[in-house]
């Protein structure tokens, strides 16, 4: 995935790396407050999700809960295969489980595939963060 980003946007995203330190995975999943959900098919796992439980709200806003996917990824050799669309649709049982109002992500424009993979699951733009380049 991270060569579809680097791609699209070499300004923002390096060729190479990781999202997560090590020190920040284990904090990531010693948190219930950020869950990680996985697909697996015969005990590989072929997708994961990393997601974190907001509170919003304040002022004009509604007080709302959240449920942000921060990382949501399948191998590529997975995609077309419904692991996606399973994949997410634990993480909404999970959301209304927890009686979330909604679930939240952001996708980047540089990724037409990912922007139709929301679509097709129902997703709707909340909002559009908008960006002038000055470097």
């Amino acid at each position: 995935m991270l060569t579809v980003h680097h791609r699209g946007r070499p300004d923002l995203f390096r060729e190479t790396g990781k999202k997560y330190t090590d020190e920040e995975l284990l904090d990531i999943f010693d948190n219930p407050d950020t869950p990680v959900f996985v697909y697996e098919k015969d005990e590989v796992v072929l997708g994961y999700a990393f997601c974190a439980i907001e509170h919003k709200g304040g002022g004009s806003l509604m007080e709302i809960t959240t449920l942000y996917i921060d990382d949501l990824c399948v191998e590529e050799g997975a995609r077309g295969k419904h692991a996606g669309k399973a994949l997410f649709e634990y993480v909404k049982a999970y959301a209304e489980e927890l009686g979330c109002h909604n679930v939240t992500l952001h996708v980047w424009e540089c990724n037409p595939g990912a922007r139709a993979f929301y679509d097709f699951l129902g997703l709707k733009p909340q909002y559009t963060s908008m960006e002038l380049i000055l470097k």
